[in-house]
Formats: C-alpha cells, sequence, structure tokens
C-alpha cells in the first residue's frame, strides 16, 4: 500500500526529533544552572587582603540559592516553547495522528504502518486465518465497500481490520484505492477491464444526469428539460453531457424527432455501481 513506508519514517524523524530536543533542553538547563552559580560565587570572592565579615560569609552562603532558583526556573520554560527539533517532532506525531483520525485513507495508512508489524510478530492462529476468510469473503460480496463500512460490518477493530486487508492485498486477493476521503476494496477476480468503474464511480452533476435519464428509461429526455431539472446553464450541461458520452454512458434516443438522450447499458452498469457504493456509506 502506497504511504506506508514515509509514514513510518515521518513517525521515526518525529521521534528523533523528539528525543533530541529533550536532551538538548536538558543540557541547556544544567548549563545556565552551572553558569548562574559559577558568576554568583564570583561575585561574592573577597578581594585580596581583605577580611571577611560574619555578613559577607552569611551572603556568600544564603545568596548563591536565591540566585539560582529564578532562573533555572524561568529560562527552561522559554527554551521549551522555542526548541526547534521538541517542537517540531511533538507538532509532526500530532499532525500523523490526528489525519488518522478524520482522515479515513490516512488512518489505515498509520494502521498498516504502526499497528500491522505489531500484529505481525504474534503469529498465526487459527483464530486469525478464520478471521480473514470473512474480511474476503465480505469485500467479495461487496465490492467498492469502505474500510469504516468493512470494520463496522464485521465487527473488527481498526487495527485488525487493517492488519488482513493488507494481508489480502499483499497475497493479490484483494486490490484498493483511494476515494476522496476513503480507502475502498474489492476482489483481485474482478476482471481489469471492469475495475475502472469501481475505482471511478459517478458523482455529482453527472451522476444526477444518469438518474434523471435513467427515470425516463428508454424514451429518454431532451437537454433542454434536463437543464431545467438540474437548474445549471447551458454550457455546464453541454459539458457533463459530452463527457458522458465520450465514456459511452448516454447514447441518442431513436423514434424521437426532438433530440434526446438515454442511458446506454454500460450507463446503466455504472449506475447501479455508484448506488451499491453509496449503500456502503
Amino acid at each position: 500500500m502506497r504511504g506506508v513506508w514515509p509514514v513510518r519514517i515521518l513517525v521515526l524523524m518525529c521521534l528523533l526529533s523528539t528525543v533530541y530536543g529533550t536532551l538538548n533542553l536538558a543540557s541547556e538547563r544544567s548549563s545556565l544552572a552551572e553558569e548562574t552559580v559559577s558568576d554568583d560565587n564570583t561575585a561574592f570572592q573577597p578581594a585580596a587582603g581583605e577580611d571577611e565579615s560574619a555578613d559577607a560569609e552569611e551572603a556568600r552562603v544564603e545568596s548563591p540559592e536565591s540566585a539560582v532558583e529564578a532562573p533555572v526556573l524561568d529560562a527552561p520554560a522559554g527554551e521549551t516553547a522555542t526548541n526547534p527539533f521538541l517542537t517540531g517532532g511533538l507538532l509532526g506525531m500530532c499532525l500523523v495522528f490526528l489525519s488518522g483520525l478524520f482522515i479515513e485513507f490516512m488512518r489505515v495508512v498509520v494502521l498498516v504502518a504502526l499497528v500491522a508489524p505489531m500484529m505481525a510478530k504474534r503469529g498465526r492462529h487459527r483464530e486469525d486465518d478464520l478471521t480473514k476468510g470473512r474480511v474476503l469473503g465480505y469485500i467479495e460480496a461487496n465490492a467498492g465497500i469502505h474500510f469504516s463500512a468493512l470494520r463496522d460490518g464485521l465487527g473488527l477493530a481498526n487495527g485488525v481490520t487493517a492488519y488482513h486487508t493488507n494481508n489480502l492485498e499483499r497475497e493479490g486477493k484483494i486490490f484498493s484505492w483511494k476515494s476522496g476521503k476513503n480507502r475502498r476494496y474489492a476482489s483481485s477476480s474482478i476482471p481489469r477491464q471492469e475495475r475502472k468503474r469501481f475505482q471511478n464511480p459517478l458523482t455529482g452533476t453527472r451522476l444526477a444526469v444518469l438518474e434523471v435519464l435513467a427515470e425516463k428509461g428508454q424514451v429518454g429526455t431532451t437537454s433542454k428539460e434536463l437543464r431545467e431539472r438540474l437548474a445549471i446553464s447551458r454550457q455546464l450541461l453541454s459539458h457533463h453531457l459530452n463527457e458522458l458520452k465520450t465514456n459511452e454512458l448516454i447514447e441518442r434516443a431513436t423514434g424521437n424527432e426532438r433530440k434526446t438522450w438515454r442511458v446506454s447499458q454500460t450507463g446503466s452498469e455504472r449506475l447501479e455501481t455508484s448506488r451499491l457504493m453509496q449503500e456502503s456509506l
């Protein structure tokens, strides 16, 4: 699956940056404390030939504590906020995990990159084989299903679903693709020439055009009626009609003097596929 190794490398770099920034911050804090103590001792060193009075001795004993406390407590707070390695590492990891939280295809990549290797170390068990078979069967019966629907349909955890779908894809039994914010799956038994209709489902205005034409059946409808029904401009409708015609999803209706359009056999199949995929959402 694309994106797995870049995520692993990014997380590793963020971890190294965070560790380095933490160590660097601790070193700076220690150096600051030593410099403060050294400067304070120098300031209270008596001049040559002079005797230390009781007051001077008391000031040299007590003052270093109070003098060191303020800088040691205040300086690190400022350094932590501006340390580029620590800040960059933490922000990078937050970005990775937040994107996995809100975007499904990123969630799948993160799970496969970080969770699947840990699950693989457990070794194979009969229960894993049964779950793997369930996942494969569910995908075969619901071509184009997205990750969350697959997970919820089988009642599995995120990590378990990602682990088995990744293994099935590596074995060549299924294939997946990015669709918007989702990651979708289908069986590799589907002929390659038919996979395009799963990977490029109809959406937006073109889907609406096909749905209107499907309602009219073989009679079809005119461009003017489509434009009024969908409330779009003539230029925009013309553009979508040309694209649908190029992809052989619509055709001219026969037996009618007016210029009318109807859904082709290919268009009907694509429309049915889009409806099934919408039901899996």
